[in-house]
């Protein structure tokens, strides 16, 4: 029964096996062994837990703190009766091999604190509750290795609670705006990636070239704390557009059931690859970006938002590319569409008032907030949107887009700079907001009463605004709005 103990340098994740997450030599004892000789060598050892095992080894059971409580304590059981007649009967065994997560997975499904690992009958030792919830903490190199090597989609949604873990950490630890939303963009684009790979797997899609494209918020590397699926695939088709279509669509619709299940909601606009709307061609994809260019409806324009911004993440990238390409070549070509973009976006104001106080919702619902999505941030979304289509800036970052937008007009690199860093700002308050709903429980949103923030926060908010108001008074003359 000697201790040993794990390299305290050595880090572990939720996809390492349980032999290597084993901290301790397995501690037992017979089952006639008495309730005082157990409880004597738990106290000296600091276990809260034994192992009930027969004279060859085998687990029988296992004696715990609660059993001590609720067993011994209250019916005040003698010390002198084996611990056979307090144990939990029926221990639940794994393999040495098993995954963190897998043992995860059973914890929970058969309502357990402990599994037993065996390795062919012997004892190899315990794990509890306590020691994966201790795995949580992954690096940023384990995250990602786990991600890319997960072998069942029940790990991917485990490993999914990790990437919102992590994000909270970063976030409380006070890492920039811009690096943290990149950051939780790069993970989930794994965990998509790592879906789409075993799904593709189980499909029998061989030789169909297609591509899978994130849009919106996913397609620009700005997802928050919160964010529900924004998708489409682009695929050839050598003219039977519907038959290869009729092939992608179950598959597409798993994905999106199964990114899900990993805390990525279904888009209540349909906006996803499993919709035949968003399931097209190359050529089908071409002239849906041409009826909105040539039309530019409210409709069109409303659709620009998301799907302007779309990136390849998947499969065929040069699908992507090409068409990333041959849809900057239309709309710098027009003039009345880039207008159209910039009036609309226009019709979003800052909201601030005369004297530069703040414009909060009237409503009962929303009394008093700003909403920092649609009021905040999206205003410098949509002019570097409408700047990148208008100079073939085929970067879809909001941040990268008006940095290349200003090099490439010679603008002032402080005011380029106040524009990036007044978003950043925005961003993080978003996502402070939604850290604090989540610790309290509560279903996270983007509105904010400026009242709830320090006197410091106020202003640089109002200065982040003022940058919107500046960068949209630029877009209005640009534009002769």
């Amino acid at each position: 029964m000697n201790q040993t103990e794990i390299d305290p340098l050595q880090q572990h994740s939720m996809a390492s096996p349980l032999s290597a997450i084993v901290a301790r030599a397995p501690v037992s004892c017979l089952p006639d062994a008495s309730l005082r000789s157990a409880l004597t060598t738990m106290t000296e050892m600091k276990i809260g837990s034994m192992i009930v095992a027969g004279t060859d080894g085998r687990p029988l059971g296992i004696f715990t703190l609660r059993d001590v409580l609720v067993r011994v304590a209250l019916p005040a059981r003698n010390l002198d009766e084996p611990v056979s007649a307090v144990m939990s009967d029926g221990v639940f065994t794994l393999p040495p091999q098993t995954s963190a997560y897998e043992a995860a997975l059973a914890m929970v499904t058969r309502s357990i604190r402990h599994v037993v690992v065996v390795d062919q009958g012997k004892l190899v030792g315990l794990v509890s509750e306590k020691d994966l919830f201790n795995l949580q903490r992954l690096s940023l190199h384990q995250l990602p290795h786990a991600l890319r090597h997960a072998e069942s989609l029940a790990t991917l949604e485990l490993l999914s609670a990790d990437i919102r873990r992590l994000a909270h950490n970063m976030l409380e630890r006070g890492v920039a705006a811009e690096q943290l939303t990149y950051l939780i963009a790069t993970l989930n684009d794994l965990l998509t990636i790592r879906v789409i790979e075993l799904e593709l797997h189980a499909s029998g899609l061989a030789g169909v070239r297609l591509c899978w494209l994130a849009l919106g918020s996913e397609g620009r590397f700005e997802q928050t704390l919160v964010t529900d699926q924004d998708n489409g695939i682009v695929f050839t088709a050598d003219g039977n557009a519907e038959a290869v279509r009729a092939r992608l669509l179950p598959f597409a619709q798993r994905v999106n059931e199964t990114l899900a299940r990993c805390g990525f909601p279904l888009c209540k606009g349909g906006v996803m690859a499993g919709n035949p709307q968003w399931c097209l061609s190359v050529d089908e994809w071409r002239h849906r970006f041409d009826l909105w260019i040539d039309s530019g409806n409210p409709e069109a324009l409303l659709h620009s938002t998301i799907f302007f911004d779309f990136r390849g993440l998947h499969g065929d990238t040069e699908l992507a590319d090409e068409l990333r390409g041959w849809l900057l070549g239309r709309t710098a070509a027009n003039a009345r569409f880039l207008h159209q973009l910039a009036a609309n976006a226009l019709r979003n104001q800052a909201p601030l008032g005369w004297l530069h106080d703040f414009v909060t919702a009237s409503d009962a619902k929303h009394r008093d907030t700003l909403d920092l999505k649609m009021s905040g941030a999206t205003l410098f979304a949509d002019a570097a949107r409408i700047y990148s289509l208008a100079h073939g800036i085929a970067r879809t970052n909001t941040a990268a887009r008006l940095n290349e937008f200003g090099a490439r007009q010679g603008l002032a690199a402080r005011e380029v700079k106040a524009w990036t860093d007044a978003f950043d700002f925005i961003q993080m308050l978003r996502m402070r907001h939604q850290h604090l709903q989540n610790v309290q429980g509560m279903a996270m949103d983007n509105r904010v009463n400026p009242a709830d923030l320090n006197a410091l926060e106020r202003r640089i908010l109002k200065e982040a605004l003022r940058q919107a108001r500046e960068l949209q008074r630029r877009m209005a003359l640009d534009y002769g709005l």
